[in-house]
């Protein structure tokens, strides 16, 4: 068969004496290869192999980064820990981080101006345009539906001024088309989430009144499941490989945790990851988390689980409700003790796959009203702190 191949590409015409070239040279893909006629048994044709699918990720580590654009066109500088200037995406990616989140508000121009200034500011367009340079640069996008003009956590869940005095069922559609809608502008940009957040921190539901829940009692879960319902159809339908999250904040709570998401799963609820928020200044220690990890695994042992919101303050420590400074000292090197210890925790717990830094790019005055000090860069001077530098070990 060689030999055949060899002479349809390299001799013409023998049996008219044509000259017999002397040399052939064969290519395959970028490589060109020189034979001389004497080495004719000696070449090896090279078919084209089928090429190997990308391999995805199975760990995530990030942070939601929602306020970026706003510390750049502030003309916020960023440095890494020695004093270089860098650019946040590039910089996170070189320090092993695989995937960002994003929060997106219903209409934040109806926020107080006390919200505004705490960071309320992500309308569609603005998060189009961040998502896709988070999949531009190459990272795993997760984006997180507020279902609010405003902060929507477990002291509120206001619903949007436009939705207002809708009934239940008018909110289902609301909720729905909502979705869809972002989700397909999301898609047509190319800024196609890999994970969905149906709400924030909806321990106690959400668009309250209407919405609102208690995970001990059945008391209007019809309503409720239904606006999950509603929200993950749309999710399936505009962005069928992307995963849903159902995200709450009782992680210091391992009883609670266990009762809401069995009511989750008794409503027929449509989701594939557990996501919860950890602070341990709100939700203890990590024995607790520990504990509420593993009551999860138990009892839903086919969802994966996320940490998608976690920080540790490096520097002036406010009234909370939990005190570890001694365990975690308010300092750089503190915050970074914090956060090996709950990688070491999470890594115990098979289940785990995502861990995620709220506010990593808080970087000084002029953007926020006050300062938070729980973000991985230095308010003072913009420098990358220490516990930065870690956040990847999550996924080594």
């Amino acid at each position: 068969m060689k030999r055949i191949i060899f002479q349809l590409s390299a001799v013409l015409f023998l049996s008219c004496q044509i000259i017999i070239a002397q040399t052939m040279y064969v290519h395959h893909g970028s490589e060109t290869t020189q034979y001389n006629i004497e080495d004719v048994d000696s070449i090896t044709f090279k078919w084209n192999e089928p090429q190997q699918p990308i391999q995805e990720p199975s760990m995530y580590v990030g942070g939601d980064i929602s306020m970026l654009p706003k510390y750049e066109a502030h003309g916020n500088t960023y440095y890494d820990i020695n004093g270089n200037k860098v650019e946040v995406l590039p910089f996170f990616s070189q320090l092993g981080l695989n995937s960002m989140r994003v929060r997106l508000f219903v209409d934040p121009t109806k926020a107080t101006r006390e919200n505004i200034g705490s960071g309320v500011v992500q309308d569609l367009n603005f998060v189009v345009n961040l998502s896709k340079r988070i999949k531009q640069a190459g990272f795993k996008l997760m984006l997180d539906f507020h279902y609010s003009d405003s902060w929507a956590d477990p002291a509120q869940q206001t619903t949007p001024d436009s939705w207002k005095n809708a009934s239940a069922t008018a909110l289902c559609d609301t909720l729905y088309n909502y979705t869809k809608r972002c989700l397909k502008v999301m898609n047509q940009n190319g800024a196609t989430p890999d994970f969905i957040q149906i709400g924030n921190e909806i321990s106690y539901g959400m668009l309250w009144n209407t919405g609102k829940v208690y995970p001990n009692n059945d008391n209007n879960w019809n309503v409720f499941s239904n606006f999950l319902k509603s929200a993950s159809k749309a999710c399936r339908e505009e962005c069928p490989n992307a995963q849903i999250v159902i995200h709450t904040e009782r992680s210091g709570k391992p009883d609670v945790s266990k009762q809401y998401y069995q009511k989750i799963k008794d409503y027929g609820i449509d989701y594939d990851i557990i996501g919860l928020s950890y602070y341990p200044f709100w939700h203890n220690n990590l024995s607790t988390l520990e504990n509420t990890l593993s009551v999860l695994e138990q009892n839903f042992p086919n969802k994966k689980i996320q940490i998608v919101e976690t920080a540790y303050y490096y520097q002036w420590l406010p009234q909370v409700d939990y005190d570890f400074s001694s365990t975690w000292p308010i300092s750089a090197d503190g915050q970074k003790k914090f956060l090996e210890d709950l990688i070491k925790t999470l890594k115990k717990h098979s289940n785990v796959n995502g861990l995620y830094w709220w506010f990593p790019e808080e970087n000084g005055n002029g953007v926020i009203d006050n300062w938070v000090n729980r973000g991985l860069f230095d308010d003072n001077n913009g420098k990358a702190l220490p516990a930065l530098y870690i956040l990847g070990d999550f996924v080594k």
